[in-house]
């Protein structure tokens, strides 16, 4: 027998051998996937398919049509999560690592059109952070591990057994991770999986962040460095007088919503068991926020504590360079009762810039927050204010100026009507302020150049009628203008401990104009 019968013959062995070898392993694979998915499945959760089919030569396993439930599901009840998943693709599968370690051990993995429902006790979102990792991530990885996960078309709901209502609903959702790394050490972790790079859009979003509050995300997108977020709503779950009701104590109704957000160049994640958030820029368009303050509740006399000390004691580190809020609009309404209607605060065209915003976590020197703002003051006047201080101060000191220009004073009457029993007349030329202050106390001057001011109170039984001998003695103690002169006053105020920045910033414009005005 020659050289070259010899060598085709080992060749021909050979090949055939491996054939053998393939198709030994592929029915192998075969019975082995249903022993790993079913018997040898120690997750809590029962895994079913419709068709599954193993390709050795690409080393891709494809399973259509799978369900997830609950292995000790209640009779009676849904309790834990349910899935159902048209497809899945696992590329480039590990043969050794499932036909001799029971484990699926791949390239990455492709999911199509997951549907994903956690039926949960209680009201929040998540009882346990640590549920994710214990009741997911740990127990899947088991079965399947994979350095990357795309996924296509997925839907997520969270509904609560106890009220039988949705706590988070998302859809449409997209999701890339790759290099994708999964250990005992990361399970130890705050995140328990690691990943290179990350992209992630959702087509909608809603969360009931609590019994009064749920929120509303159009869209998501988000990546490694950056996330943008549109049509943005975050809205009572109660009118006001059923929100109101069931207050303790008097507390602010929030109903916040704007068209855009972008973060820029973002980095985020864990450091020592700690959480950290830093960006470059954060940008916000068209925020329409309102602020109501019913009255009717009793007050809340904890103490309110000043912007340079809640940033200061925020437990980790922030860090956002500049924050601005560009053509939007803030309306506060406050209520004594719901008799009269709320006194109404307007600001348009509302435009805030904030450079070096802190967390005091870790910080021995920063330099001052700085905000600007300027807008439109009850719709008819230009505002602009520069607004100071350092966070690791611990006096919580702050310095806040301001102007006003060409106020037509009626504009007030749909805050001083119902609040004051009050309404003015007269123009506002330039009225400025300049106020130092600190946790205690607040110091500073102001100066106003006005014409034609005058008063009109009402009765407090028939609030549609004046009080014609009140207003007479109103408008003889009021100086009704300034002469062509800008006049000014010194002011000195203490602060109250349980009132807001903003009541104190109020408290202090207010003692500034008795001074000048009376």
């Amino acid at each position: 027998m020659s050289v070259y019968k010899k060598i085709a013959i080992v060749i021909v062995s050979v090949f055939t051998f491996l054939i053998l070898i393939n198709l030994g392993l592929n029915y192998w694979i075969k019975k082995q996937l249903p022993l790993i998915i079913h018997e040898k499945n120690n997750t809590a959760y029962n895994i079913n398919y419709e068709k599954i089919e193993v390709s050795l030569f690409s080393q891709n396993i494809y399973a259509q049509t799978l369900l997830v439930h609950p292995k000790n599901q209640p009779k009676d009840s849904k309790n834990g999560l349910f899935a159902k998943i048209e497809s899945i693709t696992i590329k480039h599968f590990n043969i050794w690592d499932l036909a001799f370690r029971d484990v699926i051990r791949a390239e990455s993995i492709i999911v199509n059109k997951p549907r994903l429902i956690l039926y949960k006790k209680g009201e929040k979102l998540l009882n346990d952070s640590k549920s994710i990792k214990t009741e997911i991530i740990e127990p899947f990885r088991k079965i399947i591990a994979v350095s990357n996960i795309y996924l296509n078309e997925g839907s997520v709901d969270v509904v609560s057994i106890d009220s039988e209502k949705p706590i988070l609903s998302v859809k449409k959702i997209i999701l890339k991770l790759e290099g994708i790394l999964i250990t005992d050490a990361t399970l130890k972790e705050k995140i328990p999986i690691r990943f290179e790079k990350y992209a992630l859009v959702m087509d909608s979003l809603f969360y009931r962040s609590s019994i009064f509050y749920h929120m509303n995300i159009g869209k998501i997108s988000t990546g490694n460095n950056f996330l943008t977020i549109n049509n943005f709503t975050y809205l009572p779950q109660f009118n006001r007088r059923e929100f109101i009701r069931r207050l303790d104590k008097e507390k602010d109704i929030y109903t916040l919503k704007f068209d855009s957000a972008s973060i820029q160049k973002m980095v985020w994640g864990f450091k020592n068991e700690r959480f950290f958030f830093k960006t470059n820029s954060i940008v916000m368009n068209h925020f329409d926020a309102n602020i109501y303050r019913g009255k009717m509740p009793k007050d809340d006399l904890s103490k309110k504590y000043l912007y340079n000390h809640l940033l200061r004691n925020i437990k980790f580190p922030l860090q956002i360079d500049t924050l601005q809020v560009l053509k939007s609009k803030l309306v506060y309404e406050e209520e004594i009762d719901f008799s009269k209607g709320p006194g109404v605060l307007n600001f348009d065209q509302f435009n805030l810039q904030a450079t070096n915003l802190r967390s005091g976590f870790g910080l021995k020197k920063t330099a001052d927050v700085k905000i600007k703002v300027n807008c439109i003051f009850m719709k008819t006047s230009p505002l602009d204010v520069d607004w100071s201080f350092n966070v690791l101060d611990k006096k919580d000191s702050f310095h806040i100026q301001g102007i006003i220009s060409n106020f037509d004073v009626r504009a007030m009457e749909r805050f001083s009507k119902p609040y004051m029993n009050a309404s003015f007349t007269g123009v506002f030329h330039k009225y400025r302020f300049n106020f130092y202050g600190n946790d205690n106390i607040s110091k500073g001057n102001a100066s106003l150049d006005y014409d034609d001011l005058k008063v009109k109170l009402y009765k407090k039984k028939q609030p549609e009628k004046e009080a014609k001998i009140k207003s007479a003695i109103a408008n003889l103690l009021v100086k009704n203008d300034s002469k062509d002169k800008t006049k000014t006053a010194d002011v000195e105020l203490e602060r109250i401990q349980e009132k807001s920045f903003y009541n104190f910033l109020w408290r202090s414009i207010a003692e500034s104009l008795k001074k000048i005005l009376i």
